[in-house]
């Protein structure tokens, strides 16, 4: 194989280096294109243009495959925690015990959200969408700590870290408190960090915390399973937002917004919204699967395929055998979740869904547990930021070490050409 490409154009050549991944992935460098030819790319989407090198995170949609920093995500979901995992995408190697343990102990130490933070809270309506809430807060954060981050220093960077881990969750539960009516909690420093997450969002006053082993396994294996997905819009957000050296709160912020959009974070609310709409239509699952087999019926099947993996979604294998036992142990007896498994069984079993691999994806499943544990609907999309804050904060970091150049795509106008000036009583 060459390693080199050659582009022709009007009877001159240019060639190109060829770059190889170390999973054999080929990409041709073109960053002197236009120096030497003045021809751009144009590529909407990004669907063909890798945008940077990068040692996080492998994604080989067509075989299902997902890794973090050559872990597998099925081994990974098995046998560590969502800590760990934060740890490994960030730093890349997983951590020893010593490690482990002065990771959570720096981020216990750091968990503190300035009282002020809250006046910022109640400015907010309890019918502010939780993720515009999160959103602002993390933004609201570089006010409390102004100085920039010296990614020349480990220590620097440690912290800022260790900062944003801390105090993310409690921004979380904070938002789905102010959505509830619940007073605000900075939860306990003797529990694990999941499940000091989940008594910070759910604890009652009035009611002593209880712990449930089969609900803090299910948020471990989410949050893990969302941690971290390659570039997609919102990685690709925090990246180049990152690149003009905005600090590292400023870039999460972006990414949070990003997220939001119904095309990507907020397809979990999707699902469980289009399952509301079956359930006030009558809960006929069949019609609705027929709807979805229908070309010019302009229903659309949400939670099932996806957009990179062509083949079974690896993280829905996962989460399906957690969905599963959520239900069983909760015992709960809720007719959305019963569509649900209506939906997943009936496509499971049908040729035009099993031939074109439309599997329910991890959106589908995230949506049932997020349900059945009581979490509202649109906070689904803020849940799936909190299990991505450890992949952000890894490409972000990975980023300025990098010392990547700062983002800015080219275009191809199609616009107006140059033309006068009409006065404007002559117009």
């Amino acid at each position: 194989m060459s390693d080199k490409a050659t582009l022709e154009f009007e009877g001159k050549k240019y060639e190109f280096p060829v770059i190889k991944g170390t999973e054999d992935e080929l990409a041709i460098d073109i960053k002197t294109l236009r120096g030497i030819s003045g021809i751009v790319t144009i590529d909407p989407g990004y669907k063909n243009t890798g945008s940077c090198e990068s040692a996080i995170t492998f994604l080989d949609g067509e075989k299902g495959i997902l890794r973090y920093r050559g872990y597998s995500i099925e081994e990974l979901a098995e046998k560590a925690d969502f800590l760990e995992v934060a740890y490994l995408l960030i730093f890349g190697e997983l951590p020893n015990k010593e490690q482990l343990e002065a990771f959570h102990l720096d981020i216990k130490n750091e968990s503190h959200v300035d009282e002020e933070m809250k006046k910022i809270l109640d400015g907010f309506p309890k019918s502010a969408h939780p993720m515009g809430v999160l959103s602002s807060l993390t933004s609201a954060l570089v006010a409390f700590n102004p100085g920039s981050v010296d990614v020349a220093s480990n220590d620097a960077m440690y912290h800022s870290i260790v900062r944003i881990l801390a105090k993310f969750p409690v921004l979380v539960a904070w938002a789905m408190r102010k959505k509830m009516g619940l007073p605000l909690d900075y939860g306990d420093d003797s529990l694990g960090y999941v499940e000091n997450i989940h008594k910070m969002m759910f604890k009652k006053p009035n009611q002593e915390y209880k712990r449930n082993k089969v609900i803090i396994d299910a948020l471990d294996k989410l949050l893990i399973l969302h941690a971290d997905h390659e570039q997609n819009c919102s990685t690709s957000t925090v990246r180049i937002v990152g690149s003009s050296h905005a600090g590292l709160f400023a870039s999460l912020s972006a990414g949070i917004s990003a997220l939001w959009g119904p095309l990507h974070g907020g397809a979990n609310q999707a699902v469980l919204e289009m399952l509301e709409a079956i359930e006030a239509d009558g809960g006929d699952t069949k019609k609705y699967m027929a709807k979805a087999k229908d070309k010019d019926d302009p229903f659309r099947l949400m939670g099932f395929g996806h957009r990179v993996y062509k083949n079974f979604d690896p993280r829905a294998k996962i989460i399906k055998v957690a969905a599963d036992e959520v239900l069983s142990d909760l015992g709960i007896d809720d007719p959305i979740l019963n569509i649900a498994k209506g939906l997943e069984k009936e496509a499971l079993e049908d040729d035009y869904f099993v031939k074109r691999k439309l599997y329910p994806n991890v959106d589908f499943y995230s949506g049932i547990i997020y349900r059945a544990l009581g979490i509202p609907t649109d906070m689904f999309t803020v849940m799936f930021a909190l299990g991505r804050l450890p992949g952000w904060i890894a490409q972000w970091r990975e980023m300025r070490l990098r010392k990547e150049p700062i983002g800015r795509p080219r275009q191809i106008y199609i616009g107006a050409n140059l033309r006068p000036f009409v006065e404007v009583d002559k117009r």
